[in-house]
């Protein structure tokens, strides 16, 4: 489906160059691949095992809750929830009051636990190139996607509610 724009025709959906949890999969996945060739910890032997568990395990049920609340309030509006298909409402309730991109936060937020409990300093240094392709192949390219097909409506919620916290 199309729709359209002042003057060209766009496709109804953002064009994101990856979905963010297969990148974020990705991250993980080659975290430990190099982890594995040659490891690096974040902490090293100063710091028990017991507490990275307790650390890593706490952000990563954050952002496993973050994840499941923002996934529920874009159901219950009753859009869609993979990036490649068309969104048919702009939701500002639940997390998106407090942020424009909560399921991304708590991807990150996940992500960061799991190399924490891990002591893995290879995912916090490939978080990073991570967090530029989330922002400018993800986030920015949703935004225009949005303003394109919502306009005003979703100018103003961009204008009130912050794009990551």
């Amino acid at each position: 489906m199309a729709f359209e724009g002042s003057d060209e025709t766009y496709a109804d959906h953002p064009g994101v160059l990856v979905r963010p949890p297969r990148l974020y999969l990705g991250g993980l996945i080659l975290a430990f691949a190099l982890d594995a060739l040659w490891p690096l910890t974040l902490f090293g032997s100063q710091t028990s095992p017991k507490s990275l568990y307790v650390a890593g395990g706490l952000l990563v049920a954050l952002g496993l809750a973050l994840g499941i609340a923002a996934i529920r309030a874009l159901l219950r509006a009753g859009t869609n929830v993979p990036t490649p298909q068309p969104a048919t409402a702009i939701v500002s309730t639940g997390p998106y009051r407090l942020s424009r991109n909560p399921i991304y936060i708590g991807l990150s937020v996940f992500f960061l636990g799991i190399m924490i409990a891990a002591d893995n300093l290879w995912g916090l240094a490939l978080l990073c190139p991570m967090l530029a392709v989330m922002h400018f192949g993800v986030v920015l390219r949703e935004e225009r996607y949005l303003t394109r097909k919502f306009g005003e409506v979703y100018l103003s919620y961009k204008a009130t509610t912050r794009r990551w916290l």
